[in-house]
């Protein structure tokens, strides 16, 4: 079983380079299972109905957010879907969910979806104690689990990877636009890596205009952000399971 993760879609340049790479990738690759963040698609800040039609018309298996889940109220219109999840650790009672279980070649996969606390200016419920929650509630039906922390901080991202050791078969970070380079499989098992990066503008600050974001730090004026023009970039990771025990064989970037 081999699972794709990709990087944050930044706006409808992301979502073009997604068209682009997407099936090409899937056949090299011999991918069976595709999971996208979707949470800047719609030019940055959240997702429109278009958006998410145009992600899903690719195939896509799961689409997660994270911060930006609520930036477009065009997402009302689909939040049920059940191919799209948003942080599972919002106040209980909001609508959508934070995680579903979907078949896959005679496996079960759970996908799980969280957002961090530190340096996120979201009011959330704390991430550990609610994955711990999902955990304990579905391990016994599930064959693979893979979650998405939607997370700023470095260190609360690695910590949720050794709290998640061996309970879960992989967690990455999403949210940060930067590919890091510490993709791993952790002591009991886990595939862990910090970011796995965006799909959207390469000559960008994590996507958007490069002029307009130096004169928001050299002014500290309201400048706008725009997306960025130019060639793209397409992050992702690439987890390998083993289909008889369903442990982690290999973690890979993707960066293209």
């Amino acid at each position: 079983m081999k699972i794709l993760a990709i990087g944050d879609l930044i706006g409808n340049a992301g979502v073009n380079e997604l068209k682009h790479r997407l099936k090409i990738i899937r056949q090299n690759e011999q991918i069976d299972f595709t999971i996208v963040n979707g949470e800047n698609s719609a030019e940055g800040m959240g997702i429109t109905e278009k958006n998410f039609k145009d992600i899903l018309a690719q195939d896509v298996d799961v689409i997660t957010m994270g911060n930006h889940t609520w930036g477009k109220k065009d997402i009302f219109k689909f939040i049920d879907h059940p191919k799209l999840l948003r942080p599972a650790n919002y106040t209980k009672g909001v609508v959508g969910k934070g995680y579903s279980i979907y078949n896959c070649k005679n496996k079960r996969i759970c996908v799980i979806n969280l957002i961090g606390r530190v340096d996120i200016n979201v009011l959330s419920d704390n991430p550990f104690i609610t994955v711990k929650e999902i955990v304990n509630k579905i391990r016994d039906q599930v064959d693979i689990i893979i979650v998405d922390f939607h997370a700023e901080a470095t260190a609360e991202k690695i910590a949720m990877g050794y709290f998640l050791d061996g309970k879960v078969t992989a967690v990455y970070g999403t949210h940060t636009h930067v590919q890091t380079a510490d993709e791993k499989i952790l002591q009991k098992g886990t595939a862990y890596i910090t970011d796995i990066g965006m799909t959207g503008p390469k000559n960008s600050v994590i996507g958007m205009d490069i002029s307009a974001s130096i004169k928001r730090f050299e002014t500290t004026l309201p400048e706008r952000y725009k997306i960025a023009t130019g060639d793209c970039m397409f992050n992702a990771i690439i987890i390998d399971i083993d289909n008889n025990t369903n442990s982690v064989k290999d973690i890979r970037r993707v960066n293209l």
